[in-house]
């Protein structure tokens, strides 16, 4: 189940980097126009990629039956 989440969480960051390329290579918008394109997009990459490491700790570290998964104690934030 983990191994299918990730892998669709990894086609959707490529996704989002294919709809970032093609902002960015758009001579018709303004670098205004791209920031405000992009923000949303860079947002949700953000939230893809923690949920991905989330995952990725739980793959390889996972817990206990009735424990708590721990993922608070590995993160930085």
């Amino acid at each position: 189940m983990i191994d299918n989440s990730i892998r669709h969480i990894q086609n959707a960051l490529s996704d989002l980097d294919k709809e970032m390329e093609k902002i960015v290579m758009n001579l018709t918008l303004s670098l205004k126009e791209k920031d405000n394109l992009m923000l949303p997009i860079l947002l949700q990459k953000k939230v893809l990629k923690q949920t991905l490491e989330d995952l990725q700790y739980l793959k390889d570290n996972p817990p206990p039956p009735d424990q708590p998964c721990g993922i608070s104690k590995y993160r930085n934030d």
